[in-house]
């Protein structure tokens, strides 16, 4: 069993980085209950124990800091009640910021009453370190999603003093953590694990300051345990080292393990994958990734994480892919989509850039990161795949965006860039199309601007990336660094023109205020708006022969995708058009990728085609992500076809993730009144229901599972 870190593997005795510079304190996020504004964390170090069987991850924590004040009365982290700490203890730290005191061990807590299981330990390097002293510690409530750790601080300490904080805790029931069973991965033979940080379910992980305006450069060791049957597999006694050079904030540290093999794909990339995925991510990577990085790199500068390697994971992830600094993590369903992989690692690429390097500062403005990272990988694509296969993801792109739009209303808070996030509300909610698109369309206005893109292009690499790299920051340092880099731009009050103000972007609910020119892509959309037109408009007979002498096999899938959504939203349709689409189009569609699949049998499921539901069964029965779920049964549960789903659920459930067959179950009980939701089978894992409050299928407020707004509407890489 391999173990994976979002950081580059720790190269021996490599030295240990230079401090960084003192550094403004954090902007205040009312997502987080810690006391970041009052201290400046300068390293942390973890010491984890993977325990599979138990489903359970023991920790030991090292925070280095120092206080911006003197005598601070106390240290406040974020936590989780999924986690129990068992200690918490006090040294002057050595001198060196990210240097370790000594050497990690895993070994059982000293006596006491009813002694928790052993924990990983930072035991004493006798004569080299200062002495631990005991400190006192409360865990408060805080919101839904997470909780307040204050640990008393020795009243003593001066400001600017460096000094470590050593937390010994165990986490269960983790939102971040997510244990699977072997039979929930492709090769059925070993169990896994993986974490999933963002928004804000790494306090679950480890207790830290859970905020995007903080970062610091992190090392871990990991240790895996195994019984004995699987203990053939690890390597290195189980053993793992991993050092992050570079600062991040703490939603980017994850962590994978599970039967995973390597294969390069590059010079400074190499895909992860469970054995029988290997050969399929390979082919379709191969030399693609570095084409892609080099391309960024002459519009963005340099590649700033080494490596730039990516793991397949099992189809229980719970978004599509997440930009996780030198280890992309991405769903291995999407490996049958080629177009759609393309897309989703392009942007991850990008966001080693906007999001990785430079990070919005609070989660109100996730667009700093979204926006600008969708737009770099548009740049990046158009580089590559030229302006018509650009023109058309973005074309498809908007369509799903001003779906999003009516469904919501135009007067939505969360179609703003900068959305006001209340007190206790999970900053997931906030994630949706309008951090993408609504994001990516003023940056492009910004470019518009300028005059031409490689004007802009230089703007990003030079006064944005190269400025603020490894820092947070807000959309009003964006938007000076743009004017005065600018400056003819700034005498002519680019960000006051009426209709169009800059405030007005950031603030105004609605769609964009402009949108691009996507007419270098007219080749391709157009043919999919001709067809459309037939279907919809033309009489039928016309419609199915002028149908007949268009191959939809030959288009691109984004071309195919953009025809089928838009029968989705025209649907319910006429039923003689239906049975006159299925004709032509059923068995073509059927072989193809899973992305048009799920299209076709939503248009079937929304016009309660019965010819057609033995594919909706086949496809759920052999889906076992929430891309591909999560729309069918929301579909299948607003019509006639409700009694369908429930019998198909009660045939799949036992091969889907407890956090996902929870998320049907609600979807199902939707209308069947108190106390009649389905029921789990007898043996079931419990299911952790707030990892599913995180999940991209509730991302869009308040709106309950059943809702309008599909996962297929919010399908995007995190």
């Amino acid at each position: 069993m391999a173990a994976q870190c979002c950081c580059r593997k720790a190269p021996g005795a490599e030295a240990a980085p230079a401090r960084p510079p003192p550094e403004p304190p954090p902007a205040l996020d009312v997502a987080s209950a810690s006391s970041a504004q009052l201290f400046r964390l300068r390293h942390l170090q973890l010491g984890l124990e993977l325990r599979p069987e138990a489903r359970e991850l023991a920790g030991c924590l090292v925070l280095e800091l120092c206080a911006r004040r003197p005598a601070p009365r106390a240290l406040v982290l974020d936590a989780h009640p999924a986690l129990r700490l068992h200690s918490a203890a006090f040294r002057r730290a050595p001198a060196a910021a990210g240097e370790p005191p000594c050497a990690f061990a895993f070994a059982a807590p000293g006596p006491g009453p009813a002694p928790p299981p052993p924990l990983p330990a930072f035991p004493e390097a006798p004569g080299a370190e200062p002495a631990c002293c005991p400190l006192a510690f409360r865990v408060d409530p805080f919101t839904d999603y997470g909780s307040s750790l204050t640990v008393t601080l020795p009243p003593e300490l001066q400001a600017h003093q460096p000094f470590q904080v050593i937390l010994r805790y165990t986490s269960t029931d983790a939102p971040a953590i997510w244990w699977l069973d072997p039979e929930l991965t492709y090769g059925s033979a070993k169990p896994f694990v993986f974490t999933q940080g963002h928004s804000v379910c790494n306090r679950s992980f480890f207790p830290c300051f859970d905020t995007p305006a903080v970062k610091c450069t992190y090392s871990a060791v990991v240790k895996v345990l195994m019984s004995a049957t699987q203990s053939t597999y690890v390597e290195e006694e189980g053993v793992y080292r991993f050092h992050m050079e570079h600062p991040v904030p703490a939603y980017l540290v994850a962590l994978v393990a599970g039967d995973l093999q390597p294969a390069d794909i590059g010079p400074r990339s190499r895909v992860w994958a469970e054995p029988c995925l290997l050969p399929t991510a390979t082919s379709k990577l191969s030399g693609a990734v570095e084409q892609w990085l080099s391309a960024a790199e002459r519009l963005y500068g340099p590649y700033l994480w080494g490596r730039y390697d990516i793991v397949f994971l099992p189809p229980s992830f719970p978004i599509v892919a997440m930009e996780n600094p030198c280890l992309t993590f991405i769903i291995s369903s999407i490996l049958e989509s080629d177009e759609f992989l393309i897309i989703d690692v392009i942007h991850e690429v990008a966001h080693s850039w906007f999001g990785n390097a430079v990070t919005n500062a609070t989660w109100e403005e996730m667009w700093l990161s979204e926006g600008l990272a969708t737009y770099a990988q548009r740049r990046i694509t158009t580089e590559t795949y030229g302006a018509a296969f650009t023109c058309l993801e973005t074309a498809f792109r908007l369509d799903a965006l001003h779906r999003q739009m009516k469904l919501l209303g135009e007067d939505s808070p969360v179609s703003k860039l900068q959305v006001k996030l209340e007190p206790g509300v999970n900053p997931s909610h906030l994630m949706n199309l309008f951090t993408y698109e609504k994001g990516y369309c003023f940056v492009y206005y910004l470019s518009q601007l300028c005059g031409d893109p490689q004007r802009f292009d230089s703007f990003l690499r030079q006064a944005y990336v190269e400025k603020y790299k490894f820092t947070s920051v807000v959309a009003q340092d964006l938007l000076d660094s743009f004017l005065t880099f600018f400056p003819e731009l700034k005498e002519q009050s680019v960000d006051c023109r009426a209709g169009l103000e800059f405030e007005r972007w950031l603030n105004a609910t609605g769609p964009p205020l402009a949108e691009p020119d996507l007419s270098q892509g007219s080749s391709l959309t157009r043919p999919v708006e001709a067809l459309f037109q037939l279907w919809t408009a033309a009489p039928l007979d016309q419609a199915a022969a002028s149908a007949s002498t268009i191959d939809i096999s030959k288009w691109r899938t984004f071309q195919t995708a953009l025809f089928l959504d838009r029968l989705l939203d025209g649907s319910p349709l006429p039923q003689e058009v239906v049975t006159s689409l299925s004709k032509c189009y059923s068995s073509l569609l059927d072989s193809m990728n899973a992305e048009i699949r799920i299209r076709w049998l939503q248009i079937v499921v929304r016009n309660d085609y019965y010819p057609d539901l033995h594919r909706v069964r086949r496809f759920l029965e052999n889906q076992m992500s929430r891309m591909y779920t999560i729309p069918l049964y929301e579909d299948l549960c607003t019509g006639a076809l409700k009694s369908f789903a429930l019998e198909v659920f009660y045939q799949t459930q036992g091969r889907l993730h407890p956090n996902l067959r929870r998320t049907i179950q609600q979807i199902l009980s939707q209308g069947l009144g108190p106390g009649t939701e389905p029921s789990v089978e007898q043996g079931g894992a419990r299911a952790d229901s707030e990892a599913d409050a995180d999940a991209p299928a509730l991302l869009l407020g308040d709106e309950a599972p059943g809702s309008a707004i599909s996962l297929r509407d919010v399908n995007v890489s995190a």
